[in-house]
């Protein structure tokens, strides 16, 4: 039945009218602002007919198959799934919780944000783990690593060249940590992703625009590792426009995809509105693509649904857009909240459930 309405769709069959709720006026639809919803489904559907059965830590198996990719044009709208209700302000909430850098499921559900409870606090292997300092303690996780990436350089006094390095590493904002007689270690927090917005500004032309999360050293210091993991921005100056890449070591396509896809576009909308560039591709990229055996029945009833056309996602103008103002303000990457963002004209099927894998 899905083939059909997909194939009638990429026919026009589904062109239709709703209401455009910005301005109360009927909207006449193209049938692209259908086919976002499409790639996500498609994959579903793949991974349910050709995935293979997967134990893994949570003692959950997965059908899973070996690396998958979805494609967004932003300008045809925003990519949330719509066969069922997505849970926005969360996925908002988390995103913005990355942002300040939070490390603490507290400071998550004070965003609206409840999804990091489980895994500060229910967690086995954490709740055993030296390194969770309290209650709600997540540990270095994901926005810490993007805003404070802990650098250190030590460098040995005797080597050709020492002075000329330590010299250069605190005009860059290294800080001497401590000498010994040989060596002197140096530290600084990177903040990745203001480096990111730095970078589009000043060298746009740049293939270095990115940053990552997956810090060996401290992997283990961590309630959950990173699964999105690496961010790219691709500037397009001719066309002035900005994409993304992001890579996804781990994706539980039933519950964590749709929040990833709601954050990644969520940060290309917001990075673009900081730097006067207009959100085009997001690219998502997926290592191990998987369905839980106990979220199986809330997606094949998603697929049995025809998708709604794409919303379009509103940031508040309270938010300053380069494009209009001239003026680079990227500290709104701390000033952010979750009420900056709404989805305009969002159409979705009834709510459904399945429990989170931990």
């Amino acid at each position: 039945m899905r083939t059909r309405q997909v194939s009638a769709l990429l026919a026009g069959e589904y062109t239709c009218n709703i209401m455009n709720y910005t301005n109360g006026h009927s909207l006449l639809l193209h049938p692209g602002r259908y086919l976002l919803m499409k790639s996500y489904l498609d994959l579903v559907e793949t991974i349910l007919t050709q995935g293979s059965w997967r134990n893994n830590r949570t003692g959950i198996r997965t059908l899973s198959i070996p690396g998958a990719s979805l494609r967004f044009d932003l300008q045809q709208g925003f990519p949330a799934v719509t066969t069922k209700r997505l849970a926005f302000k969360s996925a908002i909430g988390e995103m913005t919780g990355f942002l300040r850098a939070s490390r603490s499921a507290a400071d998550f559900r004070a965003l609206g944000c409840k999804v990091w409870d489980q895994n500060a606090n229910e967690n086995t292997d954490w709740l055993n783990n030296p390194y969770r300092l309290q209650e709600d303690d997540l540990g270095p996780v994901y926005g810490v690593q993007w805003r404070e990436w802990p650098a250190y350089k030590l460098i040995h006094r005797q080597q050709p060249r020492a002075r000329e390095q330590i010299a250069h590493a605190q005009a860059h904002g290294y800080q001497v940590i401590t000498e010994f007689s040989e060596q002197v270690l140096l530290y600084k927090a990177i903040d990745q992703l203001r480096t990111c917005l730095d970078t589009i500004m000043n060298q746009p032309n740049s293939r270095r625009i990115l940053f990552h999360g997956w810090n060996w050293g401290q992997l283990e210091e961590m309630a959950l590792p990173p699964c999105h993991l690496l961010y790219q921005f691709l500037v397009d100056t001719e066309n002035n426009e900005i994409s993304l890449c992001l890579y996804i070591r781990s994706n539980d396509i039933g519950l964590g995809a749709p929040f990833n896809l709601t954050e990644g576009a969520a940060l290309l909308h917001l990075v673009g509105r900081l730097t006067g560039y207009t959100p085009r591709w997001f690219n998502y990229f997926i290592g191990d693509a998987h369905i839980y055996e106990n979220h199986i029945p809330m997606l094949k009833e998603q697929l049995t649904r025809q998708p709604y056309p794409a919303p379009q996602l509103a940031i508040d103008a309270r938010v300053p857009a380069y494009r209009k103002t001239g003026q680079y303000a990227p500290e709104w990457l701390d000033k952010i909240e979750p009420t900056d963002f709404q989805l305009v004209g969002y159409q979705h099927h009834p709510h459904l459930t399945a429990p989170m894998a931990v």
